[in-house]
């Protein structure tokens, strides 16, 4: 093994860096001691290799130390007759700058994040407006017939979406009515009119609480499987090869698990409302209301108009809730922390969505008088 050196010639400005020997790990000089051997009044650097034996990443760190070092006093660096090989690694290290901390002021600091952070938003809100226009386009073929979308498939999501999900469905619309009905009684037993807690419970579990729980509920559960599912179809590039064959990825995977999610969710909600009552039920049965008196009560308080407000909603929610976990899951990244991120984004949006437009519509509904 011959013993790894350097030596500089100088001529007029330049500078020429002779590299000789075997640069190998713990047997290759650092790269601090070129710098310090280095002048500064030098306009260029070239590095010779000529006599260079072996040489492993040792000589690369050397070279990179060298590189910031002569980027720092303004020195231009010659590396074009070294090996490719370690051109290739030089390329690759100094391609990504090293981060350095800004020195601007913290009121233009403050406006530059604000300015990203509309920019980053503004784009969001631009795919999401598209990504709903091509879901509509898509549901529109789908009615005139002409989607690639198996029955099947929707067959199958909706089974993963309503009978597989009735179990949680129940159990907080069951301890939604209760809490509806222990929270009525507590004002109406001062009045003696706990009869009206049915009133209380029938109307906000139909035109509020139904579809918006179940709504949060098919969020979190299926709304994250919708973005995981996706997620991980984008990971092993398989989306990749549905383009490449030519089948639209918006027909194939998103109408499926939208369809699903419009047809199920109104018949969940329906679910929701009833199982509702009956925990109300079972609270105003023990403040002396017969089960009798609560189901005419509940029969007087409600009509059509608000069973249909429900379902409009439940309608709506589950369009933003499929398009959430698609969108999400379509737009994931390929490492593996990009599944999870995708996730979070989906459910995050999904209630967002839900209670923005759950405001929205109980606006226009008190507006039309509904």
């Amino acid at each position: 093994m011959t013993l790894a050196t350097f030596h500089i010639d100088i001529q007029d400005d330049n500078c020429s860096l002779h590299l000789t020997g075997d640069w190998q790990l713990g047997q290759a000089p650092l790269g601090a001691d070129i710098c310090a051997t280095l002048p500064s009044a030098c306009h260029s650097v070239t590095l010779i290799t000529t006599e260079l034996s072996h040489w492993d990443s040792s000589l690369a760190i050397a070279l990179l130390q060298l590189s910031r070092w002569c980027e720092q006093q303004q020195i231009a660096l010659n590396v074009k007759d070294t090996p490719q090989g370690l051109q290739q690694l030089l390329q690759l290290a100094t391609d990504v700058p090293v981060y350095q901390a800004t020195n601007d002021s913290a009121i233009g600091g403050l406006l530059a994040a604000l300015r990203s952070w509309l920019i980053v938003q503004g784009l969001q809100v631009h795919d999401g407006l598209v990504f709903v226009g091509e879901s509509s386009l898509a549901l529109g073929r789908w009615f005139r017939g002409k989607a690639s979308t198996r029955r099947s498939d929707i067959v199958f999501f909706i089974e993963q979406a309503g009978p597989k999900g009735l179990a949680i469905v129940t159990l907080i619309s069951l301890l939604v009515g209760m809490i509806l009905a222990y929270l009525g009684s507590v004002q109406l037993r001062q009045l003696g009119a706990q009869v009206y807690v049915a009133n209380l419970v029938a109307i906000g579990m139909v035109r509020e609480m139904g579809a918006l729980m179940t709504g949060v509920i098919m969020a979190g559960r299926t709304g994250a499987a919708y973005a995981a599912q996706l997620g991980t179809m984008q990971v092993n590039e398989e989306i990749d090869a549905l383009r490449v064959m030519g089948i639209s990825t918006m027909e194939f995977l998103v109408l499926p698990r939208l369809l699903a999610l419009i047809f199920i969710m109104p018949l969940m909600c329906i679910y929701s409302d009833v199982i509702g009552m009956i925990g109300g039920a079972i609270v105003a049965n023990g403040m002396g209301v017969s089960y009798t008196q609560y189901i005419l009560q509940t029969q007087i308080a409600i009509d059509w108009v608000d069973i249909s407000t429900g379902l409009i909603k439940s309608l709506i929610f589950g369009f933003l809730i499929a398009i959430a976990g698609c969108q999400a899951g379509l737009l994931c990244g390929r490492d593996s922390n990009a599944v999870g991120l995708a996730t979070t984004n989906a459910v995050v949006k999904a209630i967002v969505f839900l209670v923005v437009s759950d405001a929205a519509l109980n606006i226009l509904f008190d507006k039309l008088g509904i």
